[in-house]
């Protein structure tokens, strides 16, 4: 049982077909935001491995001592992307441009509960934009959700990470990156639960992730491999 970010859908779900034959494992995937996928381990839902699209979450879990820390490893990288329904006319072509009144509704993780929220936070506050469209966003319970709400023009702008701006492709069009060196940076940590009843499967699934195949699979995917 792996309980993954969102944003790792697309990605692990190849991954898994790789690795299940040759290794005589069946992976069970568990998606959904970082924050909420913390909570259901601290609250002991049944987990082998835990794949994080931020630090803090995972972080959280080890001052608990829920996971093994010798287990947890950084095993992607991702960048932040602003943008808007493909059918838009609204003038935006810098992520400056979300200054603009014209944009009503902007759409954000929950930055309290999901990492794409909370470097979307940083990256607003640094570049001195979160006071101008605090009272326009919209709170998403994961990256995906973001992601939906621009591609069914239900808000205005969105930011969302770049590997997942090929699910809505031809519904989303990318305004541009956020700033680099205003948020992040973004890693994604993968460490085996602590109370995992199948630590020989976890451990296969941990090392596949992290292997040459595995890292193939992620950058075919658009993550960006960690150094």
């Amino acid at each position: 049982m792996v309980s993954a970010a969102v944003s790792l859908k697309d990605a692990f779900e190849a991954l898994a077909r790789r690795f299940e034959p040759g290794s005589g494992v069946k992976v069970v995937f568990n998606f959904a935001g970082s924050g909420a996928l913390q909570r259901q381990i601290e609250f002991g839902a049944p987990a082998d491995v835990f794949a994080s699209a931020g630090e803090r979450e995972m972080d959280e879990l080890a001052s608990q001592g829920l996971i093994d820390a010798g287990s947890r490893a950084d095993f992607a990288g991702n960048t932040l992307l602003l943008i808007v329904p493909a059918a838009s006319g609204l003038p935006a072509t810098t992520f400056g441009d979300l200054a603009r009144p014209q944009f009503k509704r902007i759409a954000i993780g929950n930055p309290q509960t999901v990492p794409a929220g909370h470097y979307a936070q940083q990256a607003l506050e640094r570049n001195r934009l979160w006071g101008e469209v605090q009272g326009r966003l919209i709170l998403a319970e994961d990256v995906r959700q973001v992601l939906e709400y621009v591609a069914h023009g239900e808000v205005d702008a969105g930011l969302v990470y770049a590997t997942d701006v090929g699910v809505a492709r031809g519904r989303v069009r990318v305004v541009a990156p956020a700033p680099e060196g205003t948020y992040g940076p973004i890693r994604y940590p993968i460490a085996i639960v602590k109370s995992s009843r199948r630590r020989e499967a976890a451990q296969k699934f941990l090392e596949f992730v992290l292997g040459a195949e595995g890292q193939s699979v992620l950058r075919q995917y658009g993550f960006e491999t960690v150094k």
